[in-house]
């Protein structure tokens, strides 16, 4: 049985919330427990969900690329209801079952190719050191220009937000779980 710190509000159940559930519905299908605990902060579930909108939606980083900066943080911050999420995602934009599987048990240096490796190194700079070493920033600059290295950064910065909020309210913990 999934659990949460913070208990979620019901879909439907408070029309002040209706106009945003809706956005949330169209933007993503379905209402995910993520959002059901956003529901209880009316401004920053419209706020959350206009970024992460833009982020997974209206960007210009290439879906695989996204998805693996996605993947990487949450195998980072230990936020496997996040990684399991973006599975389904992951594998609609390309991502192998090898990749998936060496990301998924955190593979220190899981099979991609020199690209992918460039964002995990980035991923992984701004996950546990914060800091961008200037040798990595130089690789990423020479890759993307600078729409997209914002796009990429905010990608990172974002999803680390996604997964730390994820862990700290237990939110999609199986019960019993670790």
């Amino acid at each position: 049985m999934e659990t949460s710190r913070v208990p979620p509000v019901e879909p439907g159940s408070n029309p002040e919330l209706a106009a945003v559930e809706a956005r949330i519905v169209a933007a993503r299908g379905a209402i995910s427990p993520l959002y059901r605990v956003l529901l209880n902060s009316l401004p920053l579930v419209e706020g959350w969900e206009a970024l992460l909108t833009a982020i997974r939606q209206r960007t210009s980083i290439p879906a695989h690329l996204r998805e693996l900066v996605i993947l990487r943080v949450a195998v980072l911050n230990g936020a496997a209801y996040e990684f399991e999420a973006h599975v389904p995602h992951a594998r609609s934009a390309g991502i192998s079952e090898d990749k998936l599987g060496a990301l998924r048990a955190g593979a220190a240096a899981p099979p991609l190719d020199d690209l992918e490796r460039t964002i995990v190194g980035l991923t992984d700079a701004m996950t546990r050191a914060i800091e961008v070493p200037d040798a990595l920033y130089r690789d990423v600059a020479a890759r993307f220009g600078p729409t997209q290295i914002v796009e990429l950064v905010a990608t990172v910065a974002a999803y680390n937000m996604v997964s730390r909020f994820l862990v700290a309210l237990e939110i999609g913990r199986r019960r019993g779980a670790p």
